[in-house]
């Protein structure tokens, strides 16, 4: 309730008269320097990708939020959080309301076995890091980022809400509507999911990637990087030189061959043998050995997933756009 009215409630105020003020309040802001990111939902559905549909589904899983969150969802349906940005551990937003409200959301970051715990339970399962965006993964993988208690996102003990509204309830509806305003969010920006819980989501692909491209040669018995596998897995085209090879330009002829023993000589014994060199035992409960992406492997993964994750986001506005034009 609030206090300065007597004992009775603020009087109405319309919701285009609060869009109109928050708008002459975002614009000030704008003029100020801020960068203001305004949250809108075309249509009911708040959330239409599967991050920020488990977003919302897992809210709505806890008894304690249940009296809010529908309030919350009729504001952010209205337009009214006027502005929302997501760091890491801290969600910072403006919700319009009788005047526009200051709301912090503070997140603890994922604890560090916790994180690898879950790293643990989906090697091997995320194919690439657009996949792991756009939310295609299988049962397993979904069911272990989603887990109520050790999944990736938070539970009602790890968040604290501040709101500069008179309501004394721990979330009030402002509150709510942030949170489903970052449910929306994750829709254009899933990565900021795991920027809010302090973690880095190219982990999850770095470590099934590395396993997924390393094989065994038929003979050796050495483990070595598949160049195929690695283009198959980041999208990218790797040269076919061999390792310590340089490609040969197009156009030009391979180099002679060097001089060769005569056979009458290698029969008379005239040369020595070549030494047999002796591979060192290796204990069978050693660790496999590892070899590492070389940097400009790396520098190529990063720049072609980032090309296909910015693919994926302007196909997903072009949507939001087509759904938007329809009578």
């Amino acid at each position: 309730m609030a206090w300065g009215w007597g004992y009775s409630w603020r009087p109405y105020v319309p919701v285009a008269q609060r869009q109109a003020k928050a708008a002459r309040a975002m614009a000030k802001l704008q003029k100020k320097g801020k960068d203001i990111q305004p949250v809108r939902i075309e249509g009911r559905q708040i959330a239409l990708t599967f991050w920020g549909k488990a977003w919302c589904d897992h809210l709505e899983r806890f008894s304690d939020f249940e009296n809010r969150l529908p309030r919350g969802r009729t504001y952010v349906r209205n337009g009214s959080v006027c502005h929302l940005d997501i760091r890491e551990g801290t969600v910072e937003a403006k919700v319009s309301g009788s005047e526009i409200y200051d709301v912090k959301v503070s997140i603890k970051t994922l604890p560090g076995p916790k994180w690898a715990g879950l790293k643990k339970r989906c090697a091997g399962r995320v194919g690439s890091l657009l996949e792991l965006l756009q939310g295609r993964l299988s049962d397993h993988v979904m069911a272990v980022v989603a887990d109520r208690q050790d999944g990736l996102f938070p539970g009602p003990r790890e968040m604290r809400f501040k709101c500069s509204c008179p309501d004394w309830a721990d979330m009030c509806k402002h509150v709510a509507a942030v949170l489903y305003g970052v449910g929306a969010r994750l829709d254009q920006t899933p990565e900021l999911l795991f920027r809010l819980r302090g973690v880095d989501h190219a982990e999850l692909v770095s470590e099934d990637a590395a396993k997924a491209i390393v094989t065994r040669k038929p003979k050796g018995g050495r483990r070595t990087l598949d160049e195929g596998r690695l283009a198959e897995v980041f999208g990218i085209e790797v040269d076919k030189a061999g390792p310590g090879k340089r490609a040969r330009p197009p156009g030009t002829a391979p180099p002679p061959p060097g001089p060769r023993t005569p056979p009458e000589r290698e029969e008379k014994g005239d040369v020595a043998p070549r030494p047999v060199r002796k591979k060192p035992l290796r204990s069978p409960l050693a660790a496999p050995r590892r070899r590492m992406l070389s940097a400009t492997a790396r520098r190529l993964i990063v720049a072609a997933q980032k090309a296909r994750w910015a693919a994926y986001r302007a196909s997903i506005a072009s949507r939001r756009t087509g759904r938007r034009s329809r009578p």
